[in-house]
């Protein structure tokens, strides 16, 4: 057992830029969501004896000169960041402050950033770059730090030492996901969390499987299956397996967190219908505790029988990826649906008032046009969804879509650079410009959230005006950053 201090940090966003949202990975923050990654490690190194702290200096609305005075007097051995794609630049300069100001002190990077830009973080021998999944690294790693000796054999991390950068072995993908701790949701008490998609709070996240079966060419998945992707890849030329939880264990982790007090829960899981013996079953327990929830999944992986028990168990939304509704360039980007079984899915949801949200990508293919951009606009409008989320795609290192358009010279300036998808656009064609793919965005966005209808939908089912108010800036967020 050891009495080291490991404190997880969130930094504040330098440059006075909107901050990374770091669980799903992708976006600038529109609204708080709990890392639940993290916090699973966290749980992990309390389990082991470590003492361990969580300060999320954008939750906390500190800034930049908080950061420095806090590293100044605090007293950790140890710092952790999971660092994304838009949080690159932040977190390198965390580091740098870290190493002016707590020179003692070693921090670790963790996620899908430092997994696939390892040398970027390894810019002085106390940063060390955990690749993939962490929780089998970090406390090899960490035991080594408390007895002092090499970590040099330790799989899965990247290091710099002598001059020279290491990237070792990857380490084995975890299997049993049963045998880590619940997530040490004690550490984030002191900060707020509200989701627009779940009418109630306070609202927490659990993941109750790891990866993803199929083989859409974009897909960035939420960012700890992304720098799981992203590793085993490297290794394997293929996805990960899919990894679930028991039944059993992810039960136990509802009534857990119901006796703590949470009325809402968000299944970040990047497919969470998989069966719906299954699911029936997960959704019996979260009916007991009259809970609000939402996940994410497929639309083939509905039918009446799956709608019924999404609507019994009260399911406040689904989270369908659409794209397009052109099935052309469903075919080209490997989405293995058609548009038809969209529309068929949604319709089935609405006759069971199961609420519907609707991920739409501009930009997927070259075969997109300002036409079928259209046609798909016009789709989603007719379907009487819930929500909609219109984003652009970005070509995202690790993804089959940014070998393709790196090949063809479809990104703006050469190579990618991280951008907020639900914003702005990095992809170019030569027949539609990465700016008419960000007025159509703004235009999209505009026409279906400010429709009478939607409104009125959206404010009755709010259950108090703080969440109602919460909901109101994530909105704002969305259309004008």
């Amino acid at each position: 057992m050891s009495c080291l201090k490991v404190t997880f940090l969130v930094p504040p966003a330098f440059e006075d830029k909107k901050p990374a949202e770091r669980t799903a990975g992708c976006t600038r923050m529109v609204y708080a969501m709990p890392n639940i990654y993290e916090l699973t490690i966290a749980a992990l190194l309390e389990k082991e004896g470590y003492n361990v702290a969580y300060e999320d200096f954008v939750l906390s609305d500190r800034n930049e000169n908080d950061f420095i005075q806090f590293i100044k007097n605090d007293d950790s051995k140890i710092y952790c960041m999971w660092s994304v794609n838009l949080s690159i630049n932040t977190d390198i300069q965390a580091f740098k402050y870290i190493m002016e100001f707590n020179s003692d002190s070693t921090t670790i990077f963790m996620g899908p950033a430092p997994t696939y830009y390892s040398t970027q973080f390894l810019i002085h021998p106390k940063g060390i770059v955990l690749r993939g999944e962490p929780e089998t690294a970090i406390i090899n790693l960490l035991k080594a730090i408390t007895t002092k000796e090499s970590i040099s054999g330790i799989k899965g991390i990247s290091f710099f030492e002598e001059n020279q950068i290491y990237h070792n072995p990857s380490e084995k993908i975890t299997q049993n996901l049963d045998e880590l701790p619940f997530p040490a949701r004690h550490l984030i008490n002191k900060y707020t969390y509200r989701n627009p998609k779940l009418k109630a709070s306070p609202y927490t996240a659990i993941v109750s499987s790891r990866s993803c079966p199929y083989k859409c060419i974009y897909c960035v998945p939420s960012s700890l299956t992304f720098a799981r992707e992203i590793e085993y890849k490297l290794q394997h030329n293929k996805k990960p397996p899919v990894t679930l939880r028991s039944v059993e264990n992810v039960i136990q982790e509802i009534e857990f967190i119901a006796k703590q007090g949470y009325k809402a829960i968000a299944f970040v899981d990047d497919n969470f219908i998989l069966n719906k013996k299954r699911l029936a079953t997960i959704a019996s327990a979260l009916k007991k505790h009259n809970f609000h929830w939402g996940c994410q999944a497929r639309a083939d992986a509905i039918d009446e029988e799956t709608a019924q028990i999404l609507a019994d168990a009260k399911c406040d939304y689904i989270d369908l990826g659409a794209e397009s509704f052109n099935n052309e360039i469903l075919k080209y980007i490997k989405k293995s649906l058609t548009k038809e079984q969209v529309i068929e899915t949604v319709q089935l949801l609405n006759k069971y008032e199961v609420p519907v949200k609707l991920n739409i990508l501009i930009g997927t293919s070259p075969l997109e046009t300002k036409e079928t951009i259209e046609e798909t606009v016009r789709e989603t409008k007719k379907l009487k969804v819930s929500q909609i989320m219109f984003n652009i795609v970005a070509p995202f290192p690790g993804t089959e879509f940014y070998e393709l358009a790196k090949k063809n010279n479809w990104i703006k300036g050469g190579d990618y650079v991280p951008t907020d998808v639900q914003r702005n656009s990095i992809l170019t064609y030569p027949h539609l410009s990465s700016e008419e793919m960000e007025k159509i965005l703004f235009r999209s966005n505009i026409s279906f959230f400010l429709r009478p209808d939607v409104i009125i939908q959206h404010i009755s089912k709010f259950r108090s005006f703080r969440d109602f108010g919460s909901a109101f800036k994530a909105l704002m967020i969305k259309f004008f950053g």
